[in-house]
């Protein structure tokens, strides 16, 4: 009997988190689709002008680009910064290094609203006007500690052997940086910018601290939610929920495919 019981408990928990994580969702998605005529609470109907006419919303289109630009402006940066400063702390060694990487941690474990309150204090003492600029320095100091992370580890499990192959061939330090270690670092690369630019693109405590009059997707939603979210940023939502999802599944095709490849070849 007590085997039975955690033979069917397990899975029902994990059906039952399943469902209250994808409720929201749903709603979303399903509310993409209201007829609404003032407010998107209740349902009015079905119709597809919401996702044919997205821009109908007033500052809902203006907000996601500026969201979107934010992600990725502020994403190459940390992305850059990030993995230099991740390479320096692995490889080398200089004074202040422990330092540096306890350090690293500090905006990881600091809440938002400090975060966001300080930077924004900052911009004020130095009579920096707020606008795309500032939220694009606060997003990229926030998001570079995460870059930093996620490249440190994934240099740390290099192979230095492969490298040291590649200087014993006498390849210059350029070309084994370029042709060995750097492609060997890309799919941690590229995890840090995916985790970068999501951070990015759905803060909103930082952006609201530091954005002034600009708005981005998160504080346009904000500023709706007390009177009912409008459809069409339901449709952008779950055009990006859908977007994500269908990418998430062609990588993870794609990664078993290869490594049923590599076992047919071995």
């Amino acid at each position: 009997m007590r085997l039975s019981l955690g033979r069917w408990l397990l899975p029902l928990y994990t059906a039952l988190a399943l469902i209250l994580l994808l409720i929201p969702i749903a709603y979303t998605f399903v509310f993409s689709f209201n007829d609404y005529f003032k407010t998107n609470i209740d349902w009015q109907g079905f119709t597809f002008r919401n996702w044919t006419n997205v821009c109908d919303a007033q500052g809902l289109c203006s907000a996601f680009g500026n969201s979107l630009m934010i992600g990725v402006v502020s994403t190459v940066l940390a992305t850059a910064m990030g993995t230099a400063l991740a390479l320096a702390l692995a490889r080398y060694k200089f004074r202040g290094r422990s330092i540096i990487s306890l350090l690293i941690f500090v905006p990881m474990a600091t809440p938002e609203v400090v975060l966001a309150a300080g930077l924004a204090s900052q911009f004020f003492t130095l009579n920096v006007e707020k606008g795309l600029g500032t939220v694009i320095l606060a997003h990229t100091l926030f998001c570079l500690s995460f870059v930093v992370v996620t490249v440190k580890a994934r240099v740390a499990s290099l192979d230095p052997a492969l490298e040291e192959a590649g200087r014993d061939l006498y390849a210059p330090p350029s070309q084994v940086f370029w042709r060995i270690t750097f492609p060997l670092l890309v799919p941690g690369i590229l995890a840090a910018a995916l985790l970068s630019f999501a951070l990015s693109f759905d803060d909103f405590i930082i952006t609201y601290f530091n954005s002034g009059s600009l708005q981005t997707f998160p504080t346009f939603i904000y500023i709706s939610a007390s009177r009912g979210v409008p459809a069409e940023a339901n449709v952008i939502a779950s055009a990006v929920f859908i977007i994500t999802l269908a990418l998430v599944v062609t990588s993870q095709v794609v990664s078993r495919a290869r490594a049923k490849a590599l076992k047919r070849n071995a």
